[in-house]
């Protein structure tokens, strides 16, 4: 598969960073340009309009997406082991990626909400797959969430010796909740 162009990657970045830093709406075509050092000519040459890098951006998103699902479905430790472990935001692509679509949900863009659904519909597929019952699937994917959800705003300590103690908690609920062979 051919590379893509290396602007084109920097306007995406640039587009992410300045959706992190400071919101869907500073994300305009002249911010991104400018953050991404591109002339807005060249901007326009990859992405004619926002929508457009909004569309790439939740593009890597379901490229992103996709590999998470197949990780989570090989893993021997299980789906719901897998999802819990995965839960602490750690700033990795994917925790950066779902981070810009929920903020482009937050803004009313319907794509990012379908994405962000489809994501979670596969993750409780997989999970109930693996622990057999669906309270107990949705009860590890609220844990889950909640974990993601208070790491990602700064909730969760800082010691990476508390944050490991609340995980080894919750997956020794799990494991009471559903019992692996």
């Amino acid at each position: 598969m051919p590379r893509r162009p290396v602007a084109r990657d920097k306007l995406l970045a640039a587009f992410e960073q300045i959706v992190l830093d400071d919101g869907e709406r500073a994300a305009t075509l002249d911010a991104v340009a400018a953050a991404a050092g591109v002339s807005k000519g060249g901007l326009l040459y990859h992405f004619p309009h926002r929508q457009a890098l909004v569309d790439a951006t939740l593009q890597q998103l379901e490229e992103l997406m996709q590999l998470d699902l197949e990780a989570m479905a090989a893993t021997e430790d299980g789906a719901a082991r897998y999802f819990l472990t995965t839960s602490l935001y750690e700033d990795s692509r994917l925790d950066r990626a779902l981070v810009v679509a929920s903020r482009l949900v937050q803004s009313g863009d319907e794509n990012a909400q379908a994405a962000l659904k489809r994501l979670e519909q596969s993750w409780y597929a997989l999970i109930l797959a693996d622990v057999g019952d669906p309270v107990v699937a949705t009860a590890v994917q609220q844990m889950g969430d909640g974990l993601y959800h208070n790491a990602s705003i700064g909730l969760l300590p800082d010691a990476h010796e508390q944050r490991h103690a609340i995980l080894t908690a919750l997956l020794e609920a799990v494991d009471r909740l559903s019992p692996r062979p």
